[in-house]
């Protein structure tokens, strides 16, 4: 279904688009030195399984609606940006000393922090619009069924994110840990992680 080639073209693109600074990015590496390497990879994880849910929308063609209907992909927008801000202002309410125990025993829940990288990138419309950009120009109608190989190339970009967000959360995590060593370490970046999330909120609720 998928040639060498078609799958070795798409995999570097993906690899340097992913490798760019993007929210995704700024939002795991702030996880990682916030709270620690597990958190950050299982934040990280969830951005990286987000990328399912646009690929299931590129592949049904709802994305090309999102982008065809202002109200829809102004809702969608507002959805995200909205998320982001209560991700973000939920750590700045919570900075306290606490953070060094949060690090070292595991501080929120794996799942949940999953499930919230997850949420972070399924309510990106911007990133619905890049799948329906991006994945149509490695399909091949020669190679058989173009839906299927959507699919096929947007668990290729899954599994590639997934690899480089744990990658970026384990060596952010160690910078992370030796901060909060003190306690004032610990607020200051539960206060810089809290401020990203709220400013790329803000940014993706105003920006055009």
């Amino acid at each position: 279904m998928l040639s060498a080639e078609q799958v070795a073209g798409f995999l570097a693109a993906a690899v340097i688009i992913t490798a760019s600074t993007g929210p995704d990015n700024l939002m795991v590496l702030s996880m990682g030195m916030s709270q620690g390497r597990r958190q950050g990879i299982a934040f990280g994880l969830g951005c990286a399984f987000g990328c399912l849910s646009h690929t299931v929308l590129a592949v049904i063609g709802i994305s090309a609606l999102i982008a065809a209907s202002p109200p829809a992909f102004m809702g969608l927008r507002i959805a995200g940006g909205l998320y982001l801000l209560w991700l973000g202002i939920g750590m700045l309410r919570g900075r306290s000393g606490s953070r060094v125990e949060a690090v070292r025993y595991g501080g929120q829940h794996l799942p949940t922090l999953f499930l919230k990288g997850m949420l972070a990138n399924t309510l990106n419309p911007k990133v619905a619009l890049f799948f329906l950009s991006f994945l149509p120009q490695f399909l091949v109608p020669a190679n058989g069924n173009v839906s299927a190989q959507a699919a096929a190339l947007g668990v290729v970009f899954t599994a590639q994110a997934a690899i480089l967000f744990s990658l970026l959360a384990l060596f952010s995590s160690s910078v992370g840990q030796r901060l909060t060593a003190r306690r004032n370490a610990a607020r200051l970046l539960d206060g810089l992680a809290g401020t990203l999330l709220a400013v790329l909120g803000l940014r993706l609720l105003v920006w055009p």
